[in-house]
C-alpha cells in the first residue's frame, strides 16, 4: 500500500510539472522571449549619472532619450537613472567596459583613471571663459582625446558640461589666497587636484561624492568645491555658510558609450546615437549656464555669502598653482598639456 501510494505522488508530481512547465522551463521561456525580441531589432541603453534628476545633466539625458528613440522609431530605448542609482562615476565607467551598461556622463577627472591625457581638464585656471572652453573643447587636441577611449573599451561621443567649479565653506569668506590657509576642502581623488588646493594652502581631502554631504554637516571637512547648479540642488547651503566665485577649474563631462554597445549597432543607428549625444549636449551646455547663474541668486537667496574674486588675487592664485603644472606635465603627457594650452592661447586671441 504504501510502495502504491508513493507511486501515486510521484506521478501526480509530474503532471504537475509538466502543466507548470518547472521554475526552470519558464526562466528558459522567458530568456529565450528576451532574446527573438533581441533579434528583432530592440536596444535597450541604460543611461546612468551620478547627479540628481533636477540637474541639467539629467534634463540633457532626457533630451538624449527623446532623440534616439524618435530617431529609431522606438528601435532603441533608453532607460534613465540619476543620483547614482547604477553606481559613482569610476563604477559605471567600468561597467561600461564589461557591457553591462551602455551610457554614462562622468567629469573628465574621473575618466583620467583610465586615459590619464583627460588631466589636462583638471589643471587649475586653464580656461579663462565659458566661451574659450568651448572653442577648445571643439578643436583637434580634445576631439583627439575622445578617440583615445576607444583603447579602453569607451566611446567618447560629445563633450557636455559641468562648468567652472567654485568654493564653499562654513568658516570664513574666501576672497584672497590667504583665506584658504587651513582650510579642509573635500576634493575628487585626483592628485592634480590635491595639489593644487595643497598650493593655495588648502588641506585637500579627498572623499566619495556620495560622502560628502554628511562630511560637511559633522565638520569633517570645512568645505568642498563644484559648480552653482550642483552646490545647490544638493542642498550644500544647509551646511555651508560662503561661496566665492574661483572659478578654479572649468571641468567638461564626457558623453561616454561602451564601445561593445556601439559596436553592436549599425553604421546608421551610431550616426544616430552621435548625432543624438550632440544635440543633448548643446541642449544641456545651454540649460546649465542658465541654471549656473540662476543657482548663484538662489544660494544667496538661502543665506549664504557671496564673494567675488578680483582679478588681482586670482593672478595670485593663478601664479601659486603654476609649479603642479610642470609637476604633472610628463605625467599628463608634455604634447597634450602643449597642445591645450596653445589652443587657449588661440582661442583668446593671443
Amino acid at each position: 500500500m504504501k510502495k502504491l501510494m508513493s507511486l501515486l505522488a510521484v506521478s501526480l508530481l509530474a503532471v504537475l510539472l509538466v502543466a507548470c512547465g518547472g521554475d526552470d522551463n519558464a526562466n528558459e521561456g522567458q530568456n529565450g522571449e528576451n532574446e527573438s525580441a533581441s533579434e528583432g531589432g530592440e536596444k535597450i541603453i541604460r543611461a546612468g549619472i551620478g547627479l540628481n534628476q533636477n540637474h541639467p545633466q539629467y534634463k540633457g539625458l532626457l533630451k538624449f532619450k527623446e532623440i534616439v528613440e524618435e530617431e529609431t522609431d522606438g528601435e532603441i530605448t533608453v532607460e534613465t537613472y540619476h543620483s547614482g542609482q547604477l553606481g559613482d562615476d569610476r563604477t559605471m565607467t567600468e561597467a561600461l567596459q564589461l557591457g553591462t551598461q551602455e551610457v554614462t556622463v562622468p567629469s573628465t577627472a574621473p575618466i583620467a583613471n583610465f586615459v590619464p591625457e583627460f588631466s589636462v581638464f583638471d589643471i587649475p585656471f586653464l580656461f579663462p571663459s565659458e566661451e574659450v572652453a568651448d572653442e577648445v573643447l571643439a578643436g583637434d587636441v580634445a576631439q583627439d582625446l575622445l578617440k583615445k577611449l576607444e583603447e579602453k573599451d569607451l566611446v567618447g561621443l560629445a563633450y557636455w558640461e559641468n562648468g567652472f567649479r567654485d568654493l564653499t565653506n562654513s568658516e570664513r569668506p574666501v576672497e584672497t589666497i590667504e583665506d584658504f590657509d587651513g582650510l579642509k576642502i573635500r576634493t575628487m581623488e585626483n592628485d592634480l587636484h590635491l595639489a593644487a588646493f595643497e598650493e593655495l594652502g588648502a588641506n585637500p581631502t579627498p572623499m566619495a561624492f556620495t560622502e560628502l554631504f554628511t562630511a560637511m554637516q559633522q565638520g569633517t571637512v570645512d568645505g568642498q568645491e563644484n559648480p552653482y547648479a550642483t552646490i545647490y540642488l544638493e542642498n550644500y547651503f544647509e551646511v555651508q555658510d560662503y561661496v566665492s566665485d574661483t572659478h578654479h577649474v572649468y571641468s567638461p563631462f564626457v558623453f561616454l558609450m561602451s564601445k561593445e554597445f556601439y559596436d553592436g549597432l549599425s553604421e546608421e543607428e551610431q550616426q544616430i546615437v552621435r548625432d543624438a549625444a550632440k544635440e543633448a549636449g548643446e541642449h544641456q551646455i545651454k540649460l546649465n549656464r542658465e541654471a549656473n547663474a540662476e543657482y548663484l541668486e538662489k544660494l544667496v537667496d538661502e543665506g549664504m555669502e557671496f564673494s567675488e574674486i578680483s582679478d588681482e588675487e586670482r593672478q595670485k592664485m593663478v601664479d601659486a598653482v603654476q609649479p603642479v603644472i610642470e609637476d604633472f606635465k610628463d605625467d599628463i603627457g608634455a604634447e597634450t598639456v602643449d597642445g591645450i594650452m596653445e589652443a587657449v592661447e588661440q582661442a583668446q586671441g593671443e
